[in-house]
This record gives C-alpha cells, sequence and structure tokens, in this order.
C-alpha cells in the first residue's frame, strides 16, 4: 500500500509539471486570438520591409518574437505562416523562399525560452529549467541574426526572389513599437518571474 501511494504521488507531481507543455502552446494560441502575432510582424516590417527581402527579415524577427511568449516550433510555423506568407505573396516573393523563411524563423520557437522542449528535457533529466532557459537566450538570439542574415544575403544574390516593401516613417516606427507593449510586458513577466524566483516554470505558464 505504502509503495503504491508512494508512485500515485509520483505519477501526480509529474502530471502537475507537465501541465508547463500545453499552458505555454495555450499561451501562444490566446497571444494569436489577440492579434500580438500580426503587432509583432507589423512592428518588424516597419524596420527592416523596405529593404530588399525585409519581409523575410521581418517575419524572422516576428518568428524570434513569437516563440519568445510560445515555446513552440510548430505553433509559431503556423501562426507566421497565416501572417507573413500573404503579404509576401502580394510583394511578389518566390513561394520557395518565403516557406523556408517561414521554416527556418519557426526553429526559433523552441530555443529562444521560454522553451516547451527545454522544458521536456529539464524535467526528464531533473534539471533546472530557468536555467536551461538562461542557456537558450543568446544562442536563440545569435541564431535568429545569422538567419536574418542568410536571408539578405540570398536576395542580394537573387533579388527577385525577394522584392522590396514599403518604406515605413519614423512616426510609423515609434507607433508600431508601442503596439508590441503586451508582448514586451508578458515576456518580462514570464521570465523575470522565473529568474527572480517568484515562481516556478509551471506557475509562470499559468
Amino acid at each position: 500500500a505504502a509503495a503504491a501511494s508512494a508512485v500515485t504521488e509520483i505519477l501526480d507531481v509529474a502530471k502537475y509539471t507537465m501541465s508547463v507543455v500545453p499552458l505555454f502552446i495555450l499561451m501562444g494560441h490566446l497571444v494569436t486570438k489577440a492579434g500580438m502575432s500580426r503587432e509583432l510582424f507589423r512592428a518588424s516590417y516597419a524596420f527592416f520591409g523596405h529593404r530588399r527581402g525585409g519581409l523575410a527579415l521581418s517575419t524572422i524577427a516576428a518568428c524570434a518574437g513569437f516563440g519568445a511568449i510560445c515555446g513552440s516550433s510548430i505553433a509559431t510555423v503556423a501562426t507566421m505562416a497565416r501572417v507573413a506568407m500573404p503579404e509576401m505573396r502580394r510583394y511578389g516573393y518566390a513561394d520557395s523562399f518565403a516557406a523556408g523563411t517561414i521554416a527556418a524563423g519557426g526553429t526559433l520557437g523552441i530555443l529562444i525560452p521560454p522553451s516547451v522542449i527545454m522544458v521536456i528535457y529539464g524535467i526528464m533529466t531533473e534539471q533546472s529549467i530557468g536555467a536551461l532557459f538562461a542557456a537558450g537566450l543568446l544562442p536563440g538570439v545569435i541564431a535568429a541574426a545569422l538567419y536574418m542574415a542568410a536571408a539578405a544575403i540570398v536576395t542580394a544574390r537573387a533579388p527577385q526572389l525577394g522584392p522590396p516593401g514599403e518604406r515605413s516613417t519614423w512616426p510609423e516606427r515609434r507607433a508600431a513599437l508601442l503596439d508590441i507593449w503586451a508582448v514586451v510586458a508578458l515576456f518580462a513577466l514570464v521570465m523575470g518571474g522565473l529568474y527572480g524566483g517568484l515562481f516556478t516554470a509551471t506557475e509562470a505558464a499559468g
């Protein structure tokens, strides 16, 4: 009876800990429904859209921002495909280049914290999820920068793949930045609370 009770307790704890996975994915879904993903894309476009391949650069930057509040590559790709693909087609981007950009940017969803894969790995190996998140932040930023550099190089060599879009004015850029305050606040709340020891990863997701 004691052994059965111990097993039940362990399973209950595991279920509670694993609840962080659907909670982070749910957070990403709610963010999408709230229109934050489009605001991220608009803010990125305001600064990069006028360049050759600017929509690709904007998509990768938006993927990084969305990954920072979602933690799932699948959700990042699905969301950005709905947001960015129509815009890239409207400006005459090659479908192959547009799809490749979204697929590459989507991988940032499992690298930039909070990452669902890091949570699962931390639970399975009994490692600190907060430490894993901290370890993934810099590589995620570097990966995003390298993806953007690769997109710029590709469109420099083949301009027809990614024509430039419209240039935004500085007032439009400031307004676009102000529109993403909720994304910044959400990321600061989740990650700041984790690193500040205010709550656990599961509580952060909740």
